[in-house]
């Protein structure tokens, strides 16, 4: 790996990610070196990507983390927090009074539902996450609508058949939606319980919203939840660049970035 000069921290980690898409296992002392860093800044980096699921920290370094795999949604929900909120609070301003929102269980859109409990009124919400349900049920102008189906501890959401049947009742005006990931082929997902749910959702919406942060770029998982056409904004902490931005332009995906400094 040749060597760079002066990266900010979002490229070397960039750098890491690719340097695991192509070995798998990768040491500190060997990032430190190729990096042009200290193995302590390195360190720093893969602590914050382990926390955000970007990879599974080892003994002296890391390991690309599996595509079916992804940390339950209390850790996430702790990990890029100054991020998320931004990101919750851009979107939380879209919501009108009198809509109706769908949104689904994540790390992310958690942010968004305290944001909305915090400012917005008048909306009526349907939602297959308790943590969801929760925070908006602290404002008393919310209508919460929580949808039926099969626990999901590690999401701490319902999903399956029930779930499934039960949006297919409802109409509305704006959907968010999570991901743990999202390229030029689409966000997808860990967990196709998960996917199965937001598919549902999108296809019930006029707006249809994606909330990311950056580390979820350019990072596939397990299944496509549908093409970029398939939603018509993302919501993030920072622009996407390369081949995300350019696939997201030819899909005529709006993209709203709400910069946080590092």
């Amino acid at each position: 790996m040749k060597r760079p000069s002066k990266l900010s921290k979002p490229e070397r980690q960039q750098r890491i990610l690719a340097e695991l898409r192509v070995s798998a296992t990768i040491r500190i002392n060997e990032l430190a070196a190729d990096l042009g860093v200290s193995t302590e800044t390195i360190r720093r980096d893969l602590e914050e990507m382990g926390q955000s699921g970007l990879v599974n920290r080892t003994y002296g370094g890391a390991v690309a983390r599996p595509l079916g795999f992804e940390p339950a949604w209390g850790e996430r929900f702790q990990a890029m927090a100054t991020e998320r909120e931004a990101i919750g609070a851009a979107t939380a301003r879209m919501a009108q009074p009198g809509e109706v929102l769908m949104i689904d269980a994540g790390s992310t859109t958690l942010h968004v539902a305290r944001r909305l409990a915090m400012e917005a009124k008048d909306l009526t919400i349907i939602t297959n996450s308790f943590a969801v349900a929760t925070a908006l049920g602290t404002n008393p102008a919310m209508n919460v609508i929580a949808c039926p189906g099969r626990y999901d501890a590690h999401e701490g959401a319902v999903t399956g058949p029930d779930t499934l049947a039960f949006l297919q009742r409802f109409n509305a005006n704006r959907v968010i939606i999570g991901a743990s990931g999202i390229t030029a082929e689409g966000p997808n997902e860990a967990n196709s319980g998960g996917a199965a749910v937001k598919r549902a959702m999108l296809a019930r919406a006029e707006d249809r919203i994606l909330v990311v942060d950056h580390g979820k770029f350019d990072r596939p998982n397990l299944e496509v939840v549908c093409p970029l056409n398939g939603i018509d904004r993302v919501v993030s902490d920072r622009a996407p660049t390369g081949k995300l931005a350019q696939a997201l332009k030819r899909a005529g995906v709006e993209v709203h970035h709400r910069t946080v400094s590092a």
